[in-house]
């Protein structure tokens, strides 16, 4: 990534920045990464971190697949813009160009967190449009499936109020770390050090504490939209799986249990003790539960 990537990220980081690959849209710089062969796996990542998100089964799936990971606007190494267009409908808009401008008519989807959301507007969007990339397969990982029972943080409720633009340029590493620690965990051990750090550099890169209170904004949106996000999973014939790390105050087993009333045949994974980030907590398990998945056709 030559000199897009700052010095004060962590070897790690810069190793995964570096194996990326860019795409402009309606003017701004989108990062992608891409690698392995096969059948095509979009992986969409969740708030705060970006495609990092996928760093612990990103080589894993690359074996089996061509995976394509994504930062959205607004997240990892994209860019930031203070105007710019943070809603579901344009995150999703913008996976479909990336899809689109990589020559991909389909693929199978793997999401988590903020990802689960624009998974769902993916699918109201092909409802609509059925010239879209054909979406064959859908995994979904810890996110607001059932946009009513998701249960925010404190911090994500004061990001709304007029405190908002005020308060992300103060957050601070201490807040940010005792946030994602609280959902991490479950009834595991902290986070790593190092991973606090990488979603700590990866939360500022590219003055990202400026636009924290319109990016982080997506759950209040998805609530709005609910009828709309789950309506889409319900009158879709995708194949569905959902893998949730159960201990996740969040979207844990609450969320799953909130879906199956409306689905209560889908294939359910879950994770016992193991909080908001599954592929990276529980890693070889949500490796293995989604080769089973995707690749029984």
């Amino acid at each position: 990534m030559g000199n897009q990537v700052s010095a004060e990220l962590s070897e790690r980081l810069l190793a995964w920045g570096e194996g990326g690959q860019w795409m402009s849209w309606r003017g701004r710089k989108l990062f992608y990464k891409k690698a392995g062969q096969g059948p095509v796996l979009l992986l969409i990542h969740g708030y705060p971190a970006g495609s990092y998100d996928w760093h612990a089964i990103y080589k894993s799936l690359g074996r089996y697949f061509t995976v394509i990971a994504p930062d959205m606007l607004g997240h990892g190494f994209s860019d930031k813009p203070l105007d710019g267009d943070y809603s579901l409908n344009a995150h999703a808009q913008m996976h479909d160009v990336l899809l689109q401008y990589l020559g991909i008519t389909q693929c199978q989807v793997m999401a988590s967190d903020l990802g689960v959301s624009v998974a769902q507007e993916m699918l109201a969007l092909r409802q609509a449009n059925p010239s879209l990339p054909r979406m064959d397969s859908l995994i979904l990982l810890n996110g607001g499936v059932c946009p009513d029972a998701y249960q925010p943080r404190m911090i994500q409720r004061l990001m709304l109020t007029q405190l908002g633009p005020w308060l992300g340029p103060r957050v601070t590493q201490s807040m940010f770390a005792n946030t994602i620690s609280s959902i991490y965990r479950g009834d595991a051990d902290a986070p790593p050090a190092s991973l606090l750090e990488d979603f700590w550099a990866l939360f500022c890169y590219g003055q990202g504490q400026a636009v924290a209170h319109r990016v982080g904004a997506f759950w209040h949106e998805r609530k709005a939209l609910s009828e709309r996000l789950l309506g889409a999973l319900l009158n879709s014939q995708i194949r569905l799986c959902l893998i949730n790390g159960s201990a996740d105050p969040n979207s844990g087993e609450h969320m799953v249990k909130a879906f199956l009333r409306y689905m209560p045949s889908t294939d359910v994974k879950r994770l016992a003790g193991v909080g908001h980030w599954p592929q990276i907590q529980a890693s070889e398990h949500v490796l293995l539960k989604s080769l089973q998945f995707l690749q029984a056709r």
